[in-house]
């Protein structure tokens, strides 16, 4: 803290149920309900501030702007990034006479027009390893992003993590992020969650009090838990938040404590002593040692309660479901490919409210026409090329196909009407009520 960004993993579980549904056209009963968030193994994140920590030991002690460790820190994140399938983007910026670096991640599917973020500084200060400040903060992104992978989530919003240089120099990276958004994509990001300093070894805990939504929805979190929360104040508009904020971006995070000094009050509320929050604040003593792991493991589950309840989660349909889930490539600039899912065994007519749903994973969903054709051959408009320069399709379309027989061969048509991108349909799949 500155007091003074390949194909898409299946979870296991996922894998367990293609493997239920069998081959294609199979149905299925559906009745789940929306994901709830995962735990987030403490000893994950911990793995990933050892690893930080053996970083700025190699790099002459520190993992700051300018300096060989910081470098080594953005590309430690983004080998796991790219590994999970994330779209990474390293943008570069120059500062004091250095390059700085961000580090950005998306993650594939959700509304190109409404984007979640979550970020934290990677960079620490010159005099040591920077691991509460804040390796604590850019473990726990890291680790809840990787979840999001492993969980093969997609919620209705997309979802974009960040990785800050050059914090501790004035919330460098942020603001040049920031001022690097067009107008138009300031606009499409609903919120931004902001995490500096979250496993302090003598902690409190405090949510930023900026948007109220996203202020409630930690302090829920923390009330379900039992642990009273309060206002930060330390901090105040003095990390990377505050970029976003000052362009109107709705903003919130967590803290649990710098350089100031516990009050009785506060010792009586969350233990600990009348000392400061972190006695090695920007000091060599932040190491791997400087860490409370109750709190490191509260604020990390905090972090990706937030991120799944903020992102929009569209409850599966409930029903009976037909899927095809063989890949299908589809040719650039070329020919419209078709998936089929057979449909059987449902009486008289499709419903009103069909739901249809999209897989696709391409480099560019703005070549992409994308149609139902029932099986008589009516065709229905599902994407015509919309979605401007993001990527993938991965949405439920709700289609009323009432005049249409349910049974019969269903085909989901896909043609790219542009070169260069590529990609293929993934699955698609029709839920009846």
């Amino acid at each position: 803290m500155n007091i003074s960004v390949p194909r898409r993993i299946t979870s296991l579980a996922a894998l367990a149920a293609l493997a239920l549904a069998g081959l294609t056209g199979t149905a299925t009963a559906e009745s789940r309900a929306a994901a709830a968030a995962p735990d987030i193994p403490l000893a994950n994140v911990k793995q990933h501030l050892t690893d930080l920590q053996s970083i700025a030991t190699a790099n002459g002690g520190n993992r700051a702007h300018g300096r060989t460790g910081y470098k080594a820190s953005i590309d430690f994140v983004k080998a796991k990034l790219d590994a999970a399938g994330y779209t990474t983007t390293v943008q570069q910026f120059t500062t004091s006479g250095a390059i700085g670096y961000n580090l950005i991640a998306d993650w594939p599917g959700g509304d190109p027009n409404q984007v979640l973020m979550a970020g934290a500084h990677l960079d620490s200060v010159s005099s040591g390893a920077g691991i509460n400040d804040n390796g604590s903060g850019s473990a726990a992104v890291l680790e809840t992003a990787l979840a999001v992978a492993r969980a093969g989530y997609q919620p209705s919003k997309h979802l974009r993590f960040g990785w800050w240089g050059a914090e501790e120099l004035g919330l460098v990276g942020s603001k040049y992020y920031v001022s690097q958004l067009p107008t138009a994509e300031r606009d499409k990001v609903s919120g931004y969650l902001n995490f500096d300093m979250i496993g302090s070894p003598n902690p409190g805990y405090f949510v930023y009090d900026d948007d109220p939504a996203i202020e409630q929805t930690f302090k829920d979190y923390f009330a379900g838990l039992g642990v009273p929360t309060e206002i930060e104040t330390e901090g105040d508009g003095r990390s990377d938040h505050a970029s976003f904020k000052d362009v109107g971006i709705p903003v919130g995070g967590l803290f649990t404590g710098a350089s100031r000094v516990k009050s009785s009050a506060q010792v009586a509320k969350w233990g600990g002593t009348a000392t400061a929050f972190d006695r090695c604040y920007h000091s060599s003593c932040d190491t791997t040692s400087n860490i409370n792991d109750t709190a490191l493991d509260r604020n990390s589950d905090a972090v990706a309660h937030a991120i799944w309840t903020l992102s929009g989660t569209t409850p599966p349909p409930t029903g009976t479901v037909f899927e095809n889930t063989a890949d299908v490539s589809i040719p650039d600039n070329g020919a419209a490919v078709t998936s089929t899912v057979d449909v059987t065994g449902i009486t008289g007519n499709a419903p009103s409210n069909l739901a249809v749903g999209v897989n696709i994973v391409h480099t560019y969903r703005g070549d992409l026409v994308v149609d139902l054709v029932a099986p008589d051959g009516s065709v229905y408009s599902l994407s015509n090329r919309s979605g401007g320069s993001a990527d993938n399709i991965v949405q439920t379309f709700t289609v009323n196909a009432s005049t249409e027989v349910a049974n019969g061969a269903w085909k989901l048509r896909v043609q790219d009407k542009a070169s260069i991108d590529t990609g293929y349909i993934n699955n698609f799949k029709l839920t009846f009520p």
